[in-house]
């Protein structure tokens, strides 16, 4: 019998490694650094903002979140702020930059069991030497077929990266943590989207789930993966 399931591709931030807590430690050092020029919760959106502008200029990852923290900083200090406050800016970056790499809990089973019977490729956004980087640090490089680090998650995305793999899109699925860059666009792009929540989520990573898709599953922890690949089939 044909399988339905020949590519299962993974996010990696926050899916299989931890990410977003680096980035929530850091907000947090932001914040106590100005807080004598404005309110927490006021920096925070200023920083939202920031980085919504910046996506496009900068993409996604640590250099670009460090770049709008230091134009938020002379934002909300009128171009004034001291360097040492910009200084720290950038060590707090280099800080995440260097942090070991710690994966999530079943991470590395889930992987293992799924690339013993498909064809498995990571996705994933961010800066190219840090991902690189972090994909060595987490043993598992071996195990993928494929690895693809791209600028931006979209339906074309998924239908270039799933078209050059076995089955295309119509026998690929994505796993992942984001609902706006793993599971709605692979799904809009003719594949399964499996969402493995995460307990913190960036703000710019919020869609609506797609309830009525067929082709949409949830899964507490990537331990109950392999079970919904068999049951896929």
């Amino acid at each position: 019998m044909a399988q339905n399931l020949l590519t299962i591709g993974f996010d990696a931030d926050d899916t299989l490694w931890h990410n977003e807590r680096f980035f929530k430690l850091t907000q947090e050092r932001f914040v106590e650094l100005l807080k004598d020029h404005a309110e927490p919760e006021h920096l925070e959106q200023r920083l939202i903002a920031a980085e919504r502008r910046n996506i496009g200029h900068y993409g996604f990852g640590v250099k670009g979140f460090v770049l709008s923290m230091i134009e938020t900083a002379l934002e909300v200090t009128d171009n004034a702020a001291p360097g040492h406050v910009i200084k720290d800016i950038m060590m707090t970056g280099r800080d995440m930059l260097a942090h070991p790499l710690e994966l999530l809990p079943h991470a590395q089973e889930a992987v293992e069991a799924v690339s013993a019977t498909h064809h498995v490729v990571l996705i994933t956004k961010g800066d190219l030497l840090h991902q690189e980087r972090k994909l060595a640090q987490s043993g598992l490089g071996d195990l993928f077929n494929a690895v693809e680090i791209v600028s931006d998650k979209q339906p074309q995305t998924y239908a270039r990266i799933f078209g050059g793999s076995p089955g295309g899109p119509a026998q690929a699925m994505m796993v992942g943590n984001s609902m706006k860059s793993d599971v709605v666009p692979a799904i809009e792009a003719g594949g399964w989207g499996v969402l493995v929540p995460h307990d913190l989520a960036w703000a710019l990573e919020h869609a609506e789930p797609p309830q009525y898709a067929d082709r949409y599953r949830e899964i507490d922890d990537l331990s109950h993966l392999p079970d919904l690949v068999r049951e896929i089939g």
